[in-house]
């Protein structure tokens, strides 16, 4: 119910406020399990690829966001929780492999679930290399994979930055990506690979972003 009170209200204030461009939703599977893999230039794609989506799209976010305490702390966890998304405690040890769980558990249920192959966030504004877990959720599943496409949001929310400015943004939906039987006898790690790098092929078809070649490291801080 929160989250049908919050997507009937903030994605049409959203997109009257900052007026992206959106393209390819017609790429985008009606119903049944898919996931979406996007480049990641900002905290605020998590918020804008469920706010253009023609789904709900669940996403995971730290644990923080839904512990707070006070009115803030309900606000915050209502908030995302509104927005579909799950909260992950990323200084677990087991998280990645939690995260994974959850993410089959949702697609189980024929719901579409959001992932970022770079893993953390660009910032340099280069796409880098898929690590393969986007490709070992689409072959476990035997789910199709949307290839979503996001220019400008590191000027919406840029890297640092707590509030959501007024820029131009894009956002492409690509074709999905069927994997179903293509990868019948290849070895588990030379599939997820090949497969992973065909995701982020799609990505930078429609992104266009330099290639940074490597695997984009998480700060320290972050």
């Amino acid at each position: 119910m929160l989250y049908a009170a919050l997507h009937a209200t903030v994605p049409p204030l959203a997109r009257a406020l900052w007026r992206p461009t959106i393209e390819g939703v017609d790429n985008v599977p009606a119903d049944g399990a898919v996931l979406f893999a996007s480049n990641h230039l900002s905290f605020a794609d998590s918020v804008v690829i469920p706010i253009v989506a023609p789904r709900k799209v669940v996403f995971l976010a730290k644990a923080e966001y839904f512990t707070g305490s006070g009115l803030k702390g309900r606000l915050s966890k209502a908030w995302f929780e509104g927005l579909g998304m799950v909260p992950v405690d990323r200084s677990d040890t087991r998280a990645a492999l939690n995260s994974l769980d959850v993410a089959l558990e949702v697609l189980g249920r024929g719901e579409a679930f959001g992932i970022y192959p770079e893993g953390t966030r660009s910032r340099d504004g280069r796409l880098y290399r898929g690590r393969t877990g986007v490709a070992q959720l689409a072959l476990t599943a035997g789910v199709p994979v949307v290839p979503v496409g996001l220019i400008g949001t590191d000027a919406l929310q840029p890297v640092d930055s707590r509030w959501p400015r007024r820029a131009k943004v894009t956002v492409r939906f690509g074709r999905p990506l069927d994997f179903t039987g293509r990868f019948d006898g290849v070895a588990p790690g030379r599939a997820r690979r090949e497969a992973t790098d065909e995701i982020m092929d799609a990505i930078h078809a429609l992104t266009g972003q330099e290639l940074a070649g490597a695997y984009n490291e998480r700060p320290i801080d972050a």
